[in-house]
């Protein structure tokens, strides 16, 4: 089978040009318009943007497409004059304290940060994070139509799935070792194979969430098909069973009508994608023992050589030794990649693999104490339905199955991930303080 495993990525920064700058004014202006007339396709087109970044510098900051929609989404806001409130009752304002609060132990770390600028940089993320998530409760609050919604949350799924299985031939940007050969591990538009499994699992589990419960529309059961082949080819043992522990639960809490028809949706693009990596596996070997390499679904063996990412038994070594020396105050967000080589691993350049380690370790209990808050209240806050409601569910679960996963990843340092995390927060807590208030 003629595959190109790996294609080594190299960062490219591109300054922000006059053509990019006017790139950027043309998509403001048409969102903020479509914002202001209709905050729902507002909110749609933002949900699509979210993972094509079309990245470009300018001074010590980065703009994306995802940038320019959140501020257009808050220029039509602040033009129409909509309704504030909504931010202070139920849901709402639970999950945007908890935000806030995340935001400011962020920033308290920046006091005892040897690297102050990384430390800003995550302050500004956590900030951002927060301001998307109340633009999108006011958004829709303004115009509850969820069809735009619906219809930009299985296209989106659709285009990432699709990009990403055909990097099994154009090339992926890592791989696992496999008899001396190279297997890709697909990303997609996102920065890596476990980030695109963390996007995945929300935006498979929304779409699974509308087509289980409000009849499966045809684009739908392609998207989910592809989109559940797509987690296989991520070869991320973590991602593939928080992702299948959320849709469990979103299957579980009811849509009994098209379940059928989304069960043999993920089980084709299972089926189909395992079946291709068996073929990868015996195109190596040339024999049936290629099939062996369906194993690495089930062994906890970290990688032989993972270059400067390290394993993960290094990562967190290295982040309960920082943080004892650091225990209150952490050494500042950011900055664990920076102070690897201060504990004996000066090769190492990376997170720690854990969003749980990595708050303790960079905000001390400060952070670690929000952090928690945060995974517990975007489960907690949904846990008592209505599950009829299909972004309420699919919040609900989602956001378990995103707690699992980052034991073993940290995702909501990539904005492609934390971002689509955010408006998931948000359309559910919108939707759970509509249903209190009827």
């Amino acid at each position: 089978m003629p595959i190109h495993p790996v294609i080594d990525q190299t960062i490219r920064r591109a300054p922000l040009e006059p053509a990019s700058a006017a790139v950027y004014l043309l998509v403001f202006a048409a969102i903020a318009l479509l914002a202001a007339r209709r905050p729902a396709y507002g909110i749609a087109v933002l949900i699509v943007l979210i993972p094509f970044a079309f990245y470009r510098d300018l001074g010590a900051t980065t703009i994306t497409l995802s940038k320019v929609a959140l501020l257009a989404n808050v220029a039509g806001i602040l033009f129409r004059r909509r309704d504030l409130l909504v931010l202070r009752h139920g849901a709402a304002a639970l999950l945007l304290a908890c935000g806030i609060a995340v935001a400011a132990a962020t920033a308290l770390s920046i006091l005892a940060a040897a690297h102050r600028a990384p430390a800003l940089r995550e302050t500004l993320k956590a900030l951002e994070y927060s301001l998307l998530f109340a633009t999108v409760v006011v958004a829709f609050a303004a115009d509850p139509d969820e069809r735009p919604i619906r219809s930009a949350l299985g296209l989106v799924l659709g285009l990432v799935s699709v990009l990403a299985i055909a990097q099994e031939w154009l090339g992926a940007p890592s791989g696992i070792w496999f008899h001396h050969q190279a297997i890709p591990r697909v990303a997609g538009p996102l920065e890596g194979p476990n980030q695109l499994a963390g996007f995945l699992g929300i935006a498979l589990t929304l779409v699974v969430a509308y087509a289980s419960r409000r009849g499966a529309a045809a684009y739908e059961l392609a998207a989910i098909g592809l989109g559940s082949a797509t987690l296989i080819l991520t070869l991320s043992r973590t991602g593939l069973v928080a992702t299948l522990v959320a849709l469990g639960v979103v299957l579980a809490t009811g849509g009994s009508g098209s379940r059928r028809r989304v069960l043999l949706a993920l089980g084709a693009g299972c089926v189909s994608a395992t079946a291709l990596l068996a073929l990868v596996g015996i195109g190596v070997t040339h024999g049936l023992g290629g099939v062996g390499l369906l194993g690495h679904f089930s062994t906890l063996a970290e990688a032989a050589d993972p270059g400067a990412v390290g394993n993960r038994s290094e990562l967190w070594h290295a982040a309960i030794q920082l943080w004892r020396e650091h225990p209150f105050f952490g050494i500042g967000a950011g900055n664990f990649e920076l102070e690897l080589g201060s504990v004996g691993y000066p090769a190492l350049h990376t997170h720690a693999n854990s969003l749980y380690l990595q708050s303790l370790v960079e905000g001390g209990i400060p952070l670690a104490l929000a952090t928690l808050a945060l995974v517990a209240a975007s489960i907690a806050r949904f846990a008592r339905g209505p599950f009829s409601e299909p972004l309420l569910a699919g919040a609900f679960a989602a956001s378990i199955g995103f707690g699992l996963h980052q034991i073993f990843d940290l995702l909501v340092f990539y904005p492609k991930v934390g971002e689509l995390w955010w408006v998931a927060l948000a359309l559910g807590a919108q939707r759970v303080d509509a249903a209190r208030r009827g």
